[in-house]
């Protein structure tokens, strides 16, 4: 735990606990300050570093709140005055004080990336037109402004003049910086490394992406865990409880049993420090916060701690195919000359017709054929039929007509062989989409394309297996195309050509049969799917607004190789709570039944308690550097 050294109310605060036990530890060897000094120095170090404590206790008292821990502290206090236990009565407080300092600093810790970067964010933008700078609320969206070199982005925006590289890692966690020309967008809270760049803005200072982040980021704590629900309400119950033993403890053995008056007292002192509820009820909060810190430094955003936790449980996962999977972008798979000609004369002549196309599926053959060293046939009288595919008439091959299309869009000009609807069928069981070139009614060869799948895509999926995951495909792709790509990542469950609404309808049915299932997507069409699943997880959520908004977690920098980390993270985070609330209880159960026989007391008490309390916010915290 990173420790606020600086902060000189801290350090007055270790001194005087330092000194405190210090002269507790004396007394018990013998050595005390002697009356009528002691009640007058405690008491000064009781108010001096627990005045808040005891008035919180007061005001809990007067409203009668026996659920309040500064009731608990202020009835300790009194007591161990009452028994001219001064020193105790000074330690009581003190130690106190600091595990709740403790309590602040480990959500400081844990929250304090995000915190920099509220801070550290830009709260002005140069305007292009006057030079000056002015507050980012006041600029219209539209307006272009100026940054330089080692500034940071004040708001999101596309280049529009001049080039640099972009420090993301505050949004998408990717270390390396992203070369940003013109017509490239950028976001706020980034930072500019080494150009000068304007830029048009696209949203306002409330809109950008960074901005929902952290809105987002701190909304999160409103979304708390199962589990801190069910302790904070534990804690109000159990509190008054404990009162309620405490006193008993005291008044059984007094005045039915005929006991010291003294000795017992000082039992139910022990009881009302030792079971304080402290480290149960921060326990869970720290965890939930280191976790969701940690996961944000790597460009996963949680939208809050039940979200987080919800993941531990996960049995299932729906996989939209498009932009999850795969990159969404088509890419040249097979090239197949037929009838005497050769890679070069096909690929060059179907590039020269489909250069005029904006079509991806032609945009993909054009970059494939230069990709290999052949130029583009020139062409003229480029005719381009929607749907179907292209005509046009090459200048190379001897002005010949050449058809670039479907197989019922070459048919439509001349028959085609059987051995053409052979390979065309082979083909489209691979889930390849095909596209025939011919040239003076005979087909020259087939140019398949694929959606290239991502790197990481077959790891993940071998990675989420090993955590007993079922994974699932849900695609609006064709059948083929989708079992194609699940066989390549090892995915043997495939729903192809879904509408939105029905991968909301499969959602629904493998809620049913699994319990806890997620769904990963783009956030856009699959809106209903993520909103229907325990946990939606959105793919490259950077710039998207429909993907923060629906989904409960975000991937900003689309790599889905951060998912099996992210179960990881989740199930350890319910495990450290766990053991931090069965060891807590473990321990405040043992102290009390002590003290029930008569064999506490208020110092071993007072370490005990807040022993537990440092322990477990150490160990929570030990959550922020997770691999």
């Amino acid at each position: 735990m990173k420790l606020p050294l600086s902060d000189k109310k801290f350090i007055f605060l270790l001194v005087v606990v330092v000194l405190v036990v210090t002269l507790e530890i004396l007394a018990v060897t013998g050595i005390e300050i002697p009356l009528p000094y002691s009640p007058f120095i405690y008491g000064t170090f009781t108010l001096i570093i627990g005045y808040r404590v005891l008035w919180n206790g007061i005001k809990s008292l007067f409203i009668l709140d026996f659920a309040s821990i500064n009731l608990l502290m202020l009835i300790a206090v009194i007591a161990a005055f009452y028994l001219n236990e001064y020193s105790e009565t000074a330690v009581v407080i003190v130690l106190y004080v600091l595990g709740e300092k403790l309590e602040d600093i480990g959500i400081e810790n844990s929250m304090s990336a995000l915190d920099n970067l509220v801070k550290n964010s830009p709260k002005t933008a140069v305007l292009k037109e006057t030079g000056e700078p002015i507050p980012i609320e006041k600029i219209a969206v539209g307006t272009i402004i100026q940054v330089k070199p080692h500034d940071m982005i004040p708001l999101d925006g596309i280049v529009e003049s001049g080039s640099t590289s972009i420090d993301e890692s505050s949004i998408t966690g990717e270390p390396i910086p992203k070369v940003k020309t013109i017509g490239n967008s950028v976001f706020a809270g980034t930072l500019n490394k080494n150009g000068f760049v304007e830029i048009k803005t696209t949203k306002s200072a409330n809109d950008t992406t960074f901005a929902q982040i952290i809105e987002l980021t701190y909304k999160a704590q409103e979304n708390k865990s199962e589990t801190q629900k069910f302790i904070q309400k534990f804690a109000r119950i159990y509190t008054p409880i404990v009162i309620v033993l405490s006193v008993l403890l005291f008044t059984v053995p007094v005045f039915i049993l005929g006991q010291d008056a003294n000795q017992w007292l000082n039992q139910a002192i022990s009881i009302l420090v030792i079971a304080c509820p402290c480290a149960l009820v921060i326990s869970t909060p720290i965890a939930i916060y280191a976790a969701m810190g940690n996961a944000s430094t790597k460009g996963i955003l949680i939208k809050g701690g039940k979200y987080l936790e919800a993941l531990s449980g996960i049995k299932a996962i729906g996989f939209d195919k498009t932009r999850t999977i795969t990159y969404g972008n088509p890419v040249v798979s097979d090239v197949i000359p037929m009838n005497g000609t050769d890679m070069e004369e096909l690929l060059a002549c179907g590039a020269g017709t489909e250069i005029f196309s904006e079509h991806p599926l032609a945009q993909a053959i054009v970059e494939y054929a230069r990709s290999q060293g052949y130029e583009p046939h020139v062409i003229k009288h480029f005719e381009s039929i929607v749907g179907k595919g292209a005509k046009a008439t090459c200048m190379v091959c001897d002005k010949k007509t050449v058809l670039v299309g479907k197989l019922h869009f070459i048919e439509q000009y001349h028959p085609v062989t059987q051995k053409v609807e052979e390979t065309l069928e082979q083909l489209s069981n691979e889930g390849k989409t095909s596209v025939i070139v011919s040239c003076n009614n005979e087909v020259k060869g087939i140019i398949a394309l694929t959606d290239e799948i991502k790197p990481d895509s077959f790891n993940t999926i071998e990675q989420i297996k090993n955590l007993n995951i079922k994974p699932v495909i849900l695609t609006g792709d064709n059948k083929k195309a989708g079992t194609y790509v699940a066989s390549q990542v090892g995915i043997d469950t495939v729903f192809g050509e879904l509408l939105p609404q029905d991968k909301s309808n499969v959602i629904q049915n493998l809620l049913n049969q699994y319990q806890s299932v997620a769904m990963v997507g783009d956030g856009v069409n699959d809106a209903p799917a993520l909103a229907k699943a325990t946990v939606g997880i959105a793919m490259g959520a950077a710039g998207s607004d429909t993907a923060i908004e629906v989904a409960n977690v975000a991937l900003m920098n689309d790599k889905l190789s951060l998912l099996p980390f992210l179960i990881r993270l989740s199930r350890n985070t319910v495990s450290t709570i766990r053991k931090n609330t069965i060891g807590a209880i473990f321990i405040k159960i043992l102290f009390i039944i002590l003290a029930f026989l008569g064999y506490s007391n208020l110092v071993i008490a007072i370490a005990a308690d807040v022993g537990v309390m440092l322990l477990v916010v150490l160990i929570s915290l030990k959550l922020i550097s997770f691999k």
